[in-house]
Parts: structure tokens; sequence; C-alpha cells
């Protein structure tokens, strides 16, 4: 979620907003220290963890709207304070923004654009980190099921370059966390950031194939998946092999995509089905180190 873009937007469109962020989180909790959520008078973005916790933020941003700005900050023990299970004790910075903060919010959103910054003097002993870059994910083709698996990830942690050479095949608008990339697909694969993950489900198998190959004999892609059938894996396989793709990328192709247990073919179903075998991916490749892996299979 790019915090600051959508403070900036809303101070345009309403002319008030709050933030609430988690700056200290103890012990079992929903969410960890740095989930933010944007409120505005029409709804919310973002979540802090959701439950009663949420739910008190929620109100006590709702009451600082409209307002000059302040900050009040919110300390709750989950268990004897709200009820909650978790046991956990959470400190949150809500805090109300106006008209006269649009010029900062908006040197902060193109701060956030550039890349990950931090911020130590806003909030008196908090440092805040903004513009994390997510995992890069590649989707390449815009039919019924990338359409599908593209609203899916929005809500999710990534980076999302979404490619296909057809222009009119995009939507007229795109989730805040997807770049729509409609040149040579190969320039996108080209292009793709150190650990990224490329899912391919374009209009023609001969793209399919000149894609998967691009990708597969590229290094900084982790992970392949490639929509079809095991015939369709058996045929690309084959073909690979003869245009000297190496063997080991070859068999780490993932295809057919999705997680196991899931037979429905309607579109919706399969990006739900390939979102959660993306952040199988994520998470795995975090845990082992992304760096390390990508230099082991160099290495080798």
């Amino acid at each position: 979620m790019k915090t600051w873009g959508l403070i900036a937007r809303a101070l345009e469109a309403q002319g008030s907003c709050a933030l609430v962020s988690v700056v200290k989180a103890e012990g079992s909790v929903p969410r960890e220290e740095g989930a933010r959520m944007v409120v505005t008078a029409r709804g919310f973005h973002g979540t802090i963890g959701g439950g009663t916790l949420e739910w008190k933020a929620l109100a006590e941003a709702q009451r600082l709207l409209g307002k000059l700005r302040q900050v009040k900050m919110l300390t709750q023990s989950l268990g004897p304070d709200l009820g909650q299970c978790c046991g956990g004790r959470v400190t949150l910075a809500i805090e109300s923004f106006d008209g006269k903060s649009l010029a900062e919010t908006r040197q902060l959103a193109a701060r956030e654009l550039q890349g990950p910054f931090t911020l130590t003097t806003r909030l008196p002993g908090i440092t805040e980190c903004y513009g994390q870059q997510g995992r890069h994910v590649l989707v390449f083709g815009a039919g019924h099921v990338g359409r599908a698996l593209i609203l899916a990830l929005a809500p999710l942690p990534f980076d999302v370059t979404w490619a296909d050479p057809r222009p009119e095949a995009f939507p007229g608008a795109m989730p805040q966390n997807v770049t729509g990339f409609s040149g040579d697909p190969l320039a996108a694969v080209a292009a793709a950031r150190d650990g990224a993950i490329a899912f391919i489900m374009s209009h023609s198998h001969a793209l399919d194939l000149e894609i998967t190959d691009a990708a597969l004999r590229n290094a900084r892609i982790a992970h392949v998946g490639l929509i079809g059938s095991a015939t369709k894996r058996a045929r690309f396989e084959r073909r690979l092999g003869e245009a000297g793709v190496e063997p080991a990328r070859i068999s780490g192709l993932i295809c057919p995509i999705g997680i196991g247990g899931i037979r429905s073919k309607h579109p919706a179903a399969i990006a739900v089905s390939v979102a959660a075998q993306l952040i199988t991916l994520d998470e795995a490749l975090s845990a082992a180190g992304t760096e390390g892996m990508l230099a082991s299979r160099n290495a080798g």
C-alpha cells in the first residue's frame, strides 16, 4: 500500500483523512509494526488486523476527520482492554490530516514512489519506514484468468507488472500495486528484479513458449509458472530442452499452476488458487533468503 499517495489523493478529493499506524507490537498481535490504515469519510484502505482493535481505531480516526492536524497515541492490551484472545499489546498512532497537509503529503508520496525511506522526526521517538518494495510478480496475459488474478493480487503486498502486447486488453483502471506493460513481453522479462516470480497465461501458446523460454533463462526470476495441462507441460519441456534451456530450470517450471484441491476452472477460482501459490512461494523465498538462493543457482 502506497500510504502517502493514498493520503494525498484523499486530501485532494475530500479535504481530510486520518492515518492509523501500528507503532509498537508486543506479544501475539494481529499485525506487525508498520501496518497502516488510511481512513476517510467514505471508508478505509489497509488494515491493522481487524476485530475489536481495528473497530475501535476506526472510530477514533473518524472522530478526528475534519479537525486540525493532530496525533493521538492509543495503547491497548488486547485481552484485558478489548476481550481479544491474542493476548498481546499494541500501540497505535492515530493522525488527522487536513488541506494544509497536502503539500507535505505530496512530497512524501513522491519519495514513496522512488523506493524505501525512513522518517525519524515526524513522530517523536518513532522510526517509520515507507516505500518498501514487495516481491516483484510478473503476470503475462490480460485475458479472463489474468484479469481475475490481478484483482486477487490487488490487496496483497506484491509489486506487479502486468504485461500483454495488446494495449486494448487492459481495463481502464488498475490496482495501486499494478503497472501495465503493453510493449514487448520479453522486455518485461528482462526488467525482472532479483527474486521475481513470473506467471504466464497469454492468449497464445506460441507467445507462452517464447516468454517461458526467456523467463527460465533469466536467473533473477526465482520461479516461473505456466498456465496449462500436463500435456502442455510435456510439449513445452521438450521444446525448451531442444532450445538449450537448463534441465534444472525446466524441471522447476510450475505447470499446471495453482494450489492443489481446487478443481474449478472458473477464472476467479483459478486466480484464488494462483494467488495462494504466490503467497506460498514468496514466503518460502523470504525464509530461505532470496539472495542466497540466487547466488547458489548462479554458482551451479
